[in-house]
């Protein structure tokens, strides 16, 4: 019985293909957005306002309630959970979920800084950055699988189509970009 390697080809080509499907995905999403990480923060949104100073200086000396008072008096919702002075004439409020009130009572201004994981790119990053022992031997798997799959995917095709012609120019075309940018960059 003679063995078919075309069919064996396409069978591993496809099946990696269909089960490795989510993880392309993934890290093609964590891809782009690493990417341009010197354009937009990937994984937080990050919320900065800066108002004029709505108080006086006895809030640097407050308590807790007067600073629970001071957020009612400023509509900010978000419960209060400590403070410290960063430098003098200067308080910062750490509220709920991430977000911090700095009081500056110097510059008469208050900046209100929210921090909140951006939905999806968060967590494809997350996956990216390997974040546990399993995770990391999985992504190799799939790199590997991935190596599979572009050598599988070479030999898919047959005629002026298949890597003897047509595929031989887009192979060799593909391999040089990136070995010239690498030439150029480096």
């Amino acid at each position: 019985m003679q063995i078919n390697w075309r069919k064996i080809n396409r069978v591993i080509h496809r099946d990696l293909g269909y089960f490795f499907f989510g993880m392309v995905i993934i890290y093609g999403l964590s891809g782009i957005a690493m990417n341009h990480r010197n354009d937009w923060n990937p994984n937080y949104i990050i919320t900065h306002v800066e108002s004029p100073l709505m108080a006086d200086s006895t809030l640097l000396t407050g308590t807790d309630e007067a600073f629970r008072n001071y957020l009612k008096e400023q509509n900010i919702r978000q419960q209060y959970k400590s403070h410290f002075s960063p430098a003098p004439n200067q308080i910062r409020i750490f509220l709920e979920g991430e977000s911090t009130l700095t009081l500056n009572f110097q510059r008469e201004t208050q900046v209100y800084e929210s921090i909140r994981k951006r939905p999806v790119f968060y967590q494809v990053n997350l996956l990216h950055y390997n974040p546990g022992t399993w995770w990391k031997w999985f992504s190799d798997i799939f790199a590997v699988s991935l190596i599979l799959i572009a050598i599988t995917g070479l030999f898919i095709l047959k005629g002026k189509n298949g890597i003897t012609r047509r595929g031989a120019w887009l192979t060799i075309a593909g391999i040089l970009l990136p070995v010239l940018f690498l030439l150029f960059y480096s």
